[in-house]
């Protein structure tokens, strides 16, 4: 290899690698070890066993000759064979999760015991284009612990991920079937832009849904949160990034695996509406506060049913027993040269909710070909169909309705107006008379070849291609016996906004890794392209004959309107990172990318983010080495800038809109300005500084990590407003900043390890306080849009709550107010009660949140029980919010109110009418028993006399039991989703119990 050094350019270098990888293509030729060449002994046939510390075999284990590509693996009796084995050889037995042992050969038959890796920092993490030993690792990243990812009945990713990871905040706003929580990661950075993370799928940026990714695919999931984990990622890395790996096959035989599980769900949390008595007394009650004239029921309609005593459970009626159910089917195996994972799953929930559905099928396949010794192919292909068809039931109107109201019309229809002549309220389940279409389809597949010459050690190329296309669908029809008495259908390519969209992506990835005395360096660069396209069309029609075909014959509709909307981006990123390693004590991590997005104005359309880290190994001083207390003990420090170009492309071009006028008579299309372009804009940058020690104790009994982090952004995209002489009135800038400081901890101990019994507790806790620095450079406040200067975002802004006004009182301050209406405390002391006496109360935000998981196991049983909590939550209660409606409609049973005879201090009356727009916001922390499990894992040893390789039975319950002062519905839902009234996003929290099974074939 001496000709290396010859090598004087780098054209010269390129031509020799292409002429040797050709030759050693076409006449591939078999270099001989230096040990094979010292063979000189019989070669022999070597038996074994390998088996865990509790005697089970293990099979799948790989068993080498060192420094030879002769080996093989154990079968599953954890027995192997190997031929040809040179006198006194050294084997290589590894297996992943177990340390690795080196066996001298000194007998036919040798039996060796695998001991678990319990050496947290020797784990292997995804750190985005590569992977590295948590003990090399200097930034913020942690891991989803895996048995998160299994036995759950859950249809989303983030929905396993809730609670198991400091820093990550995962909210479920709704458990409607198919819905998808809301997460972010270490505070909110962004007023407008998006504050999601960048979600990175087998090492290619993810453009799908989270319910396209099937938990029981996954292998791994990796949690990027500092700027020097992230800043690899350049504009797309300040919101953080989850790494999701999925599972490869592995050598050995075929294996086949079945998991299955079936449950039923119900309403929790559940805010039931008055009886039929409550209804009626609370009418009277209103009536007399009212001053009106005494009535138990308020329409014509409720009436009739009151006088024949014929109620109405509307809750009942638009509620059903709900269920959910998984399958899943998968095969893997391979050989040393040829690897395979092909699976299949189908899943199909029905809600507690009549008309609420989903449906989820889903293909993958992950295919790894070892070529020849120098290149390696392979692919990643998956392809999910979710469906949400289904018109769907109104809660919230089900929620308002009059007990007395009339469910069915005389035809036996559902009665449009139950509380007639009230046309405000509308049937709750029309909208089962409504078909609706909602198709989100995801197909994608990436492709990698990866080069690693022999002739230069440690050089590795690797070259990545993706695409991804995704075929949506929507649409609805509304006809007369849901109220539209002209019937009105909508038709489109895109589901919630979007629109049909692909994409496709090009890494190149070079990477180098050189080992030289106690020195360890690792070089990756990128150089890559991608390109996004969406293209959305709509089709609206109305005034049909009839509602026969609904949506399918669109054309159908007398009057009809259409629109289209295209765009496209555009993004080219460069990328370097170097790690360097002395002796595995002092890390040092340096990266740079630089990224070019077409959705910013020419002067700015490249960024440059740069970021560096250091980490010490303390515990492998010589002062710690030899230390009983501490096993591990490592320092970490960051510092970083990452970006967020999270604004639609075309922000930067003045743009014009389409608006008809009439000139000589004819009606014309005309354009007029409806957008002021900014070619100056450019992405929001967040610069973030992490501190952290790793550590693990007392024969690693506690492990796990502290951290500390502070992060500004600035640079936001925000509307700012200007001067209306430009004929626009606002434009999108660079104005503004946000901050975040934050602490985190995550603790895993194991509290009790016994032959036949282990307690473990895994603990993560978080907390970020979050803070506008600055707006718009006036130093003012945007109280329009809820948005304060030295507050958190999300802030709760209004009047802070005295009490009720209670007869012979002093209303000198509230001349307006009367017995029963709240009162609210005069902030500016200037003797009266008006909008400046609103106030910032505190924010939407949680102070902290926590999750906390223990796992007992008890021989083959274990039980696994998770806990969550989020704390320190203000936000609005709108069960209480009625405003001028409480004489129409229904209130919730627990709803409690003012009268002469019971002074309430803390409701006011029925006849209160809120003028001042009061929120009632309230306390939402709450502690949620989440998920507990319990399963039965039958012994090995059994199962492989029946060709089974592992078989697991479990039941599951998830939502079990919620501890909160909260009152109503779920408190971690979102609170203005209970008044979108138009068609109901509001859906109750779900518990679900289930029972599953796992199964391995032989």
């Amino acid at each position: 290899m001496k000709r290396r050094n010859q090598c004087k350019t780098t054209s010269f270098c390129g031509l020799i690698l292409i002429i040797y990888l050709t030759i050693s293509t076409v006449f591939p030729v078999h270099a001989m070890h230096a040990d094979q060449k010292a063979m000189i002994r019989p070669p022999e046939t070597v038996t074994g066993t390998v088996k865990d510390q509790k005697g089970q075999p293990i099979p799948g284990v790989s068993v080498k000759i060192e420094h030879t590509k002769n080996g093989t693996v154990t079968d599953n009796d954890g027995h192997f064979s190997l031929k040809n084995v040179p006198a006194e050889a050294t084997l290589v037995i590894s297996y992943i999760g177990y340390i690795e042992q080196h066996v001298k050969v000194t007998r036919e038959n040798i039996s060796i015991v695998l001991l678990e890796n319990v050496n947290v920092l020797d784990q292997v993490v995804v750190v985005g284009y590569g992977t590295q030993k948590k003990s090399d690792v200097t930034g913020s990243i942690s891991s989803v612990p895996k048995e998160r990812l299994q036995n759950l009945p859950v249809t989303n990713v983030l929905q396993a991920m809730q609670g198991s990871v400091a820093g990550v905040n995962i909210s479920t706003s709704s458990s409607a079937p198919g819905s998808s929580p809301a997460f972010y990661i270490r505070g909110l950075h962004s007023i407008t832009a998006s504050n999601n993370p960048l979600i990175v799928l087998d090492g290619i940026p993810f453009s799908g849904t989270y319910n396209d990714i099937n938990t029981t695919d996954i292998q791994s999931i990796d949690v990027l949160k500092d700027a020097s984990a992230t800043a690899i990622y350049g504009t797309r890395g300040s919101n953080g990034v989850v790494l999701i790996t999925t599972k490869r096959g592995k050598t050995g035989k075929p294996v086949v695996a079945y998991s299955t599980w079936f449950g039923l769900e119900n309403i929790t949390n559940a805010a039931k509406p008055m009886s039929g008595a409550q209804y009626a007394q609370k009418n009277l009650d209103y009536t007399a506060q009212t001053n009106k004239t005494p009535a138990p029921v308020p329409n014509q309609f409720e009436k009739e049913n009151y006088d024949k005593g014929i109620e109405t459970d509307w809750l009942k009626e638009i509620s059903q027993q709900g269920y959910i159910q998984n399958h899943e089917l998968s095969i893997s195996g391979g050989t040393e040269d040829v690897k395979y994972y092909v699976s299949g799953n189908y899943t199909k929930e029905k809600g507690v909710l009549k008309g609420y559905q989903y449906n989820r099928i889903s293909v993958r396949s992950n295919l790894d070909a070892k070529i020849n010794p120098w290149l390696k192919m392979g692919t990643n292909l998956f392809f999910t169909n979710n469906n949400q068809d289904g018109g769907q039931v109104n809660l919230y109107m089900a929620t308002v309705m009059s007990p007395y109201g009339s469910l069915y019309n005389a035809k036996g229809d559902y009665e449009i107006y139950p509380m007639n002549p009230e046309q405000l309220y509308t049937n709750p389940l029309l909208g089962l008379y409504s078909p609706t279409k909602r198709l989100l389809r995801t197909l994608s597949g990436n492709a990698y070849a990866e080069v690693t010459p022999e002739f230069l050690k440690g050089f590795k190329y690797r070259l990545n291609a993706a695409y991804t296309f995704k075929p949506d669908r929507a649409a609805d029809y509304t006809g007369r016996k849901a109220g539209d008495l002209l019937g009105t259908a909508t038709l489109s390519n895109g589901v919630d906004g979007g629109g049909e969209g692909q994409n496709w992506l090009i890494e190149n990835i070079f990477g180098y890794q050189k080992a030289f005395g106690k020195h360890n360096i690792d070089i990756t660069g990128l150089y890559s392209s991608q390109k996004d396209e969406s293209f959305r069309s709509t089709i609206n029609a109305n005034t049909f004959i009839n509602d026969m075909l609904d949506y399918n014959n669109i054309g159908a509709g007398q009057k009809q309107t259409t629109s289209s909307r295209y765009t496209a981006s555009m993004l080219v990123s460069q990328m370097l990172r170097i790690n360097y390693a002395y002796d595995s004590r002092y890390l040092l991590t340096l990266t740079a990318r630089r990224d070019g997005y077409s959705g910013f104005g020419d002067a700015n359309k490249y960024g440059t983010f740069p970021s560096v880290a250091l980490g010490w190994n303390i515990a492998k001083e010589s002062f710690l080495k030899d230390s009983k207390l501490v096993n591990e003990l490592k320092l970490r420090l960051s510092y970083g800038i990452s970006g967020n170009q999270g604004v639609d492309p075309y922000n930067t071009l003045s743009t014009l809109s389409t608006t008809p006028y009439i000139y000589d008579g004819v009606t014309t299309i005309g354009v007029t300005p409806s957008r002021i372009g900014n070619k100056n804009l450019k992405w929001e940058s967040t610069k973030g500084f992490n501190a952290a020690v790793d550590f693990s104790i007392l024969s690693n009994r506690i492990t796990g990590s502290l951290e500390a982090y502070s992060t500004n952004t600035y640079d936001l995209l925000l509307s700012r407003k200007i001067p209306n002489i430009t004929g626009y009135t606002t434009i999108l800038d660079n104005v503004g900043k946000t901050s975040n400081k934050g602490f985190e901890a995550s603790i895993t101990s194991t509290n009790i390890e016994k032959k036949n019994f282990t307690w473990q507790t895994n603990f993560n806790f978080s907390l970020n306080r979050n803070k506008i620095i600055s707006l718009y450079g006036d130093g003012k406040d945007d109280i329009v849009n809820g948005l304060f200067i030295g507050k958190s975002l999300r802030a709760v802004y209004d009047y802070k709550l005295a009490g009720v006004w209670q007869t012979g009182d002093n209303f000198a301050i509230d001349p307006s107010a009367k017995p029963g209406d709240l009162k609210f405390e005069d902030l500016n002391g200037d003797g009266k009660i008006n909008s400046l006496d609103r106030t910032y109360l505190g924010t939407r935000l949680p102070s902290y949140i926590a999750g906390l998981t223990n796992t007992f196991k008890y021989k083959q049983f274990t039980l696994n029980i998770f806990i969550q909590t989020t704390q320190g939550v203000l936000k609005p209660n709108t069960i209480y919010d009625y405003r001028d409606q409480v004489g129409r409609i229904n209130l919730p049973a627990s709803y409690t109110y003012w009268t002469p005879e019971n002074k309430s201090d803390t409701r006011p009356s029925l006849a209160y009418t809120n003028s001042r727009q009061y929120t009632y916001p309230v306390n939402g922390s709450f502690t949620r028993i989440k998920d507990v499990t319990l399963s039965y894992d039958f012994a090995k040893e059994k199962l492989n006399k029946l060709k089974i390789s592992n078989l697991r039975v479990y039941v599951s319950g998830r939502n079990l039991a919620t501890f909160t002062n909260w009152e109503g519905w779920d408190p971690e839902a979102d609170p203005y989703q209970y008044f979108d009234n138009q068609k109901s996003s509001f859906y109750p929290l779900v518990r679900n119990f289930v029972f599953g099974i796992n199964i391995g074939l032989l």
